[in-house]
C-alpha cells in the first residue's frame, strides 16, 4: 500500500474520511439511478479498491437505493458521500478535499448518459463574481461550508468560521 493520504468530508463537516493508499479508479456513472442520486447529470466516484478506508467523524445514514446498492450521505447536510456494492466501496470525487487529484479514468452506465453531457464545456464560461450586477449578495457572501482539510472540532463552538480565532481556522 502507497503512503499516500488523502481526506475529505460532506460539506458541513459532520462526516470525515481518510483514505490510505492509492483508490482503484475514478469514474463517472450516467446511470439514471446515480443521476437521482447526486441530483446531477452524473455521479463521479472513486472506487475505494484496496486503499484504507476509515471514518474519521459522524457516522452515515443509509438509503437502499437498489437489491444490490446502498448509498450513504450526510444526515445533516445531505452530501452524498459513498455507492456501496458486493464490489466494494466508492466514495463521492467532490468529497474529497483536493478531488483535481483524482480524475476520472472511466464512464459507467452510458445507456444513461445525457445527450449534452459531452458539450458542456462549450456553454459560455463565467466567474461567480462575474454576476455581481445581477447578483448583489454575492459580494459579501460567507461560507459556512467546511474548509477543505481536517480540523478537530466542527462546527466552532463559538460561531460561524470567520468568528474564529486563528488556531480553530486550520
Amino acid at each position: 500500500m502507497s503512503d499516500t493520504i488523502r481526506t475529505g468530508g460532506c460539506q458541513c463537516g459532520a462526516i470525515r474520511f481518510r483514505l490510505e493508499g492509492e483508490p482503484f479508479d475514478s469514474s463517472v456513472c450516467h446511470c439514471r439511478m446515480c443521476q437521482k442520486a447526486f441530483g446531477a447529470y452524473y455521479a463521479p466516484l472513486v472506487a475505494t479498491g484496496e486503499a484504507k478506508l476509515t471514518w474519521t467523524r459522524g457516522e452515515l445514514k443509509y438509503f437502499q437505493s437498489s437489491n444490490h446498492v446502498r448509498r450513504g450521505f450526510c444526515g445533516d447536510c445531505g452530501t452524498p458521500m459513498t455507492y456501496e456494492a458486493a464490489d466494494g466501496i466508492a466514495i463521492s470525487a467532490g468529497s474529497f478535499d483536493d478531488p483535481a487529484l483524482l480524475p476520472p479514468v472511466v464512464q459507467f452506465g452510458v445507456e444513461g448518459k445525457l445527450p449534452f453531457v459531452d458539450r458542456l464545456s462549450e456553454l459560455p464560461a463565467r466567474h461567480t463574481m462575474d454576476d455581481i450586477d445581477t447578483a448583489p449578495f454575492l459580494a459579501d457572501i460567507v461560507s459556512y461550508q467546511h474548509p477543505d482539510h481536517d480540523t478537530e472540532i466542527w462546527p466552532p463552538e463559538n460561531g460561524p468560521p470567520e468568528n474564529q480565532p486563528p488556531e480553530n481556522k486550520r
